[in-house]
């Protein structure tokens, strides 16, 4: 498949793109190589093969999931500037700085 610079001007169009003449000139080229060698792929008989996600074997390395207990609400709060004994108090942010 051809690609002509004006493919090429209207796709930096869509991505507002600002292309000098030589770069639109530079990209025909190389979108051409992109597309021409899509085209080869495309050509291959793949019937035999099995379609993958990864070239090669891998298997996930994540540990399993295990239920652990949670820090006790005292330990929660031990650090925090300040609470109400059960909860994190933190400063009022809404209302625009004006006073109400």
């Amino acid at each position: 498949m051809a690609i002509t610079e004006s493919d090429v001007r209207h796709v930096a169009m869509l991505a507002r793109l600002a292309l000098t003449e030589e770069q639109v000139t530079t990209l025909t080229a190389e979108l051409g190589a992109v597309l021409d060698h899509i085209d080869e792929l495309q050509r291959l008989d793949l019937a035999g093969v099995q379609p993958t996600a990864h070239p090669l074997d891998i298997t996930n390395s994540t540990r399993p999931d295990a239920v652990k207990p949670g820090l006790s609400r005292e330990m929660a709060l031990k650090n925090a500037p300040d609470t109400d004994g059960s909860a994190f108090l933190i400063p009022t942010i809404t209302g625009g700085g004006e006073e109400s």
